[in-house]
C-alpha cells in the first residue's frame, strides 16, 4: 500500500468519514508567475471568477476536420481497440475515450505544444507545465452516456497525489456542442470550494470509475447546495471552439440520445512545481496513462 509524504500537508482531506464538510479553496486560480501569452487580461479574470473560459473558434474548420480524421484513424484500429488506454461504453462496447492519446497520434502531441494552447496552459498557471493526462472522448449518437457531478481535483488529489489546485484542462470541440447532445455543465464560481467525497477508494477504483464512476461523487446536498448558489451554465458552440476550465470545477455530462455525436479533445495540464506525490486516499497511484508521474517541462 502506498502512503501519502506526511511532509506534504493535505489541504483537502476527502474519502474520509460519512458527511464530509465542504472546504474553502486557498490556491490561486490564475497563478502569478507568467505574464505574456495569448490570453487576454478578460479572459484570465473571467478564469479567475467563473472557473473557466472559451475561446471560440481556436481550431479553423480545416484543423477540425484533419483531428476529426484522426480520431476516426484511432477509433477504427483494431490494435488501439484492444489497448488498455482505450474504455469502451459499457452498454454498447463502443470507443468511450483512448488515454494518452498524445502519445499514440502525433497530431496531438504537436497539439500539446501548439502555443495556442501551451503558452495560454502557462499563463493560468503561472509556470511551465507537463501533460498529466490526455485523451479523445467519443460520445457516439443514441448512446452515448454522461457523467454524473464531480471535481476533477477531487479524484487527481485522492488517487494521483496532486497535492493544489494547479491544473487547468482544455476540451475543444470537434464537433458541434449543442444543448440537446450530451454537452458540458458546469457551476461558475464552484471552483472557490473544494466538496469531499464519503467511502474509500477500492483497488483498481480506474478500471470501473472510467466507464461509472462511483467513489469520489459528491453527496446530493452537497451538488444541491452549489447548483443555488452558482447556478450551471452549457459549453456549447461550433467544432474548434475551446473551454479552459479549473481543476476544481463542477461540471457533468448527460447522455446524448439525439443522432448527433459529440467528440472533442481533452488535455490536462498540471504545473511542474505541484508534482504528484503518493496518493492522499487510495491504496496506490492510477496508472500512468492515465496520470502521468513524469513531470518534466513541455517544450515546443
Amino acid at each position: 500500500m502506498t502512503v501519502a509524504d506526511l511532509s506534504i500537508q493535505d489541504r483537502y482531506p476527502t474519502r474520509v468519514g460519512t458527511s464530509p464538510a465542504p472546504i474553502d479553496r486557498v490556491d490561486p486560480t490564475v497563478w502569478p508567475g507568467v505574464d505574456a501569452g495569448p490570453a487576454s487580461p478578460e479572459e484570465l479574470r473571467a478564469h479567475e471568477i467563473k472557473g473557466f473560459h472559451v475561446v471560440e473558434g481556436m481550431l479553423s474548420p480545416a484543423e477540425v476536420q484533419t483531428y476529426w480524421q484522426e480520431l476516426e484513424r484511432l477509433t477504427s484500429d483494431p490494435r488501439v481497440r484492444a489497448d488498455e488506454r482505450t474504455i469502451v461504453e459499457r452498454s454498447s462496447d463502443e470507443v468511450r475515450s483512448i488515454f494518452e492519446v498524445h502519445r499514440m497520434s502525433e497530431l496531438i502531441a504537436e497539439l500539446a505544444r501548439d502555443p495556442r494552447v501551451l503558452d495560454r496552459a502557462r499563463q493560468i498557471l503561472g509556470s511551465d507545465v507537463y501533460v498529466h493526462q490526455s485523451r479523445i472522448n467519443y460520445m457516439p449518437g443514441y448512446r452515448g452516456t454522461g457523467f454524473y457531478w464531480h471535481s476533477d481535483f477531487e479524484t487527481w488529489h485522492a488517487e494521483d497525489g496532486l497535492p493544489a489546485m494547479r491544473a487547468v484542462s482544455i476540451s475543444i470541440a470537434l464537433t458541434d456542442n449543442y444543448p440537446f447532445n450530451g454537452g458540458l455543465m458546469i457551476m461558475p464560481g464552484s471552483h472557490r470550494t473544494f466538496v469531499p467525497c464519503a467511502g474509500e477508494t477500492p483497488e483498481d477504483n480506474y478500471k470501473s470509475s472510467l466507464k461509472e464512476q462511483r467513489v469520489g461523487v459528491p453527496a446530493e446536498d452537497d451538488i444541491t447546495q452549489l447548483a443555488y448558489e452558482h447556478g450551471v451554465e452549457q459549453f456549447t458552440g461550433p467544432a474548434g471552439s475551446a473551454l479552459w476550465f479549473d481543476s476544481n470545477c463542477m461540471h457533468a455530462s448527460s447522455n446524448n440520445i439525439t443522432p448527433y455525436p459529440r467528440s472533442n479533445i481533452f488535455l490536462v495540464f498540471n504545473s511542474v512545481e505541484n508534482a504528484p506525490a503518493d496518493p492522499f486516499a487510495a491504496p496506490e497511484p492510477r496508472p500512468s496513462f492515465i496520470a502521468s508521474r513524469d513531470h518534466a517541462p513541455l517544450t515546443r
